[in-house]
């Protein structure tokens, strides 16, 4: 089935190169967001900064979703534990996560790991959980706090040790993927992480360019090398998205994502990607629907053929560099 699925889903794809909007299959993978909150204030995120649409507290129902994991786990390959907000804040993540991998589905969490402790990370570990991202961007508490707002380095090193532990312990083949985001307040940093990480932990080390929001005129958080930044200085001294190869040559091209995958939020909302943050463009609501209905249905066919036809022209599109 899940073959079956991909297939279907590659062709209706390369259906949509022609401006043809024909959805058949189910999702390929899903992110599910456990909790919509988080302990830290990052600048750049919604969450962080408490100007989300929905301010409230919420987890995902357990109910929600082992609905959800009933509906997809035949057809997709992957499920990812996360959106916006904190995902081990959810108590019961890990049977959520074995349960995930119990049916095959490949599995992925991310964290700031400020709620890591060593018996959540056996937990963890023991779920089967076959990947781990853990977000720590500077390797001293000023550069670490600098976009980590209210985030401890040490809390977050010392996940990361407890992971590592307890993979070893387990004899699991966990990845436990050390992602540093690139800033100018950590650029210094970059050649020690380089040579340290596997000390620290971690078995992959991932470096990730900033999605900023106020770029036009520059930002403080900005590499001073362009080379690691998501944004170009253009002839006017303003700054502009510096977007992958195929959407700067081929610009009409239909994202991907929204053939392959969407985001399901803790309050049961299904969103077309994880671009879109603020919940404008939602297909609807799990509580009120099957999954498949919302995919097959108006609102996200519609959008699908908006994105194809003035993908350029949406805001949440606007902004993505893929």
């Amino acid at each position: 089935m899940r073959v079956i699925n991909t297939l279907q889903c590659l062709w209706s794809y390369f259906l949509s190169l022609f401006g043809v909007v024909r959805v058949h299959h189910l999702p390929t993978f899903v992110s599910v967001e456990p909790a919509n909150y988080c302990q830290l204030r990052c600048p750049e995120c919604p969450v962080g900064q408490r100007v989300h649409a929905n301010n409230k507290a919420k987890h995902m129902p357990l109910e929600v979703f082992s609905s959800l994991l009933e509906q997809v786990e035949k057809t997709a390959h992957t499920m990812q534990f996360y959106f916006q907000g904190e995902p081990l804040l959810h108590p019961q993540l890990p049977p959520m996560i074995a349960s995930a991998h119990a049916v095959g589905l490949y599995t992925i969490v991310s964290t700031n790991a400020q709620a890591l402790t060593a018996e959540l990370a056996d937990a963890l570990v023991r779920s089967g959980l076959n990947r781990i991202i853990v977000s720590i961007d500077g390797f001293a508490q000023d550069s670490y706090a600098a976009y980590r707002v209210g985030g401890s380095l040490e809390k977050a090193l010392a996940g990361l040790r407890y992971l590592s532990e307890a993979r070893q312990r387990h004899h699991a083949h966990i990845c436990i993927e050390l992602q540093v985001l690139r800033l100018q307040t950590n650029e210094n940093e970059w050649q020690w992480i380089r040579r340290h990480y596997r000390e620290l932990g971690a078995t992959r080390l991932v470096f990730k360019t900033a999605q900023l929001y106020d770029y036009q005129h520059g930002h403080a958080l900005m590499p001073s090398n362009p080379r690691y930044s998501r944004y170009r200085k253009t002839k006017e001294g303003t700054y502009r998205l510096h977007r992958s190869w195929i959407r700067r040559h081929w610009v009409n091209t239909p994202c991907y994502r929204l053939w392959s995958g969407c985001v399901i939020t803790a309050e049961g909302e299904v969103l077309p990607c994880c671009y879109d943050k603020m919940g404008q463009y939602a297909f609807g609501s799990l509580s009120h629907n099957t999954l498949a209905a919302l995919w097959h249905g108006e609102k996200a066919n519609a959008f699908r053929l908006r994105v194809i036809n003035h993908g350029n022209s949406i805001p949440i599109c606007k902004e993505c560099d893929h």
